[in-house]
């Protein structure tokens, strides 16, 4: 298991985090920029030194190790391939640095080509590739000397939305394989809830909030992590009174609000995008959003069904 209880302060910013990750799980630190989840990544590398607490892994303390002695991996998001060694030279580098002998390389080197898809361009340079092969790549240096822990940040963050899609299963399937015990920081919560069993939402260098994707997206925190993982039907007291609800602060998630029921409304705005169409709707002065694989148009009269037990109150 991993475990750390970090505080590191900078100019206008402190951050002071406790954290447990068990053994083999992959956890998602998602928050939005400035919130330090690539620093808290490099203190568990051993990359900056915190002004106090502990990182440890498996009952070793790694606290005063240096990075090269803490068996972590590390992918960054710009890769960092040395650009004058092939694919596979690439991939032996880290092999050759821990003193695997020749044949465990050649063998490992090979292993992680073929699962990586990249046997074909062993003998190439990195600039040769297109970004999603690089990023094949760098995973691929980061898994060979099978660390004990692996840390990547913002590992798809360089791609085009294209490649993001596509390389983001290729990579869950990737981590479950390995087994590693793994950090990922990320700021989209799509990525977030994909590869990781675990999510764990970081705001201005404090944990919000750790838990299941599931039980993180229905029953966020409070407002402000409703808001960061893309929830819309954040109502006042006022406007929860008027949909029947305790005169208090609520979040209606997408299981709360349905087309078809007794609360009557009107369509103000329809988004089409593709397999699911979005729906603004004014009912009782409220402005709520829904989605549906089809709807109506804009300026229809519809039913709404509001499932009181599926909201979510916030302030007590």
């Amino acid at each position: 298991m991993l475990a750390l209880s970090l505080e590191k302060s900078f100019p206008g910013f402190r951050l002071a985090v406790a954290l447990e990750v068990q053994e083999g799980e992959v956890l998602a630190l998602l928050g939005p920029s400035g919130s330090g989840k690539s620093t808290l990544l490099r203190l568990i590398a051993g990359l900056l030194s915190p002004d106090k607490g502990f990182v440890r892994f498996r009952d070793q303390d790694l606290t005063p190790l240096p990075p090269e002695r803490r068996g972590v991996g590390f992918l960054f998001q710009d890769y960092a391939l040395f650009p004058h060694l092939t694919v596979a030279e690439n991939l032996a580098f880290g092999l050759v640095e821990a003193r695997w002998p020749k044949a465990a390389r050649e063998d490992r080197v090979e292993e992680l080509l073929r699962r990586m898809e990249l046997t074909p361009h062993a003998r190439k340079r990195p600039q040769e590739l297109s970004g999603g092969e690089q990023q094949r790549v760098a995973l691929a240096r980061a898994l060979a000397p099978r660390p004990r822990l692996l840390l990547l940040d913002e590992p798809l963050g360089a791609l085009d939305l294209r490649l993001r899609e596509e390389l983001l299963l290729f990579l869950r399937r990737t981590l479950r394989a390995e087994g590693i015990t793994t950090l990922v920081v990320t700021h989209d919560q799509e990525e977030a809830f994909l590869l990781a069993g675990r999510v764990a939402v970081m705001r201005e260098g404090r944990l919000v909030q750790v838990g299941r994707p599931e039980e993180v997206y229905t029953r966020p925190q409070d407002a402000w992590t409703a808001r960061f993982l893309g929830h819309k039907n954040l109502l006042s007291p006022e406007e929860s009174q008027a949909l029947g609800l305790p005169p208090k602060p609520h979040l209606l998630p997408p299981q709360a609000l349905g087309l078809g029921g007794p609360l009557r409304g009107k369509v103000e705005e329809r988004l089409f995008f593709g397999a699911r169409v979005g729906l603004w709707v004014r009912a009782k002065g409220v402005r709520l959003y829904l989605e549906a694989p089809a709807g109506p148009e804009e300026g229809t009269e519809v039913g709404l069904h509001l499932d009181p037990k599926r909201a979510v109150a916030f302030g007590g």
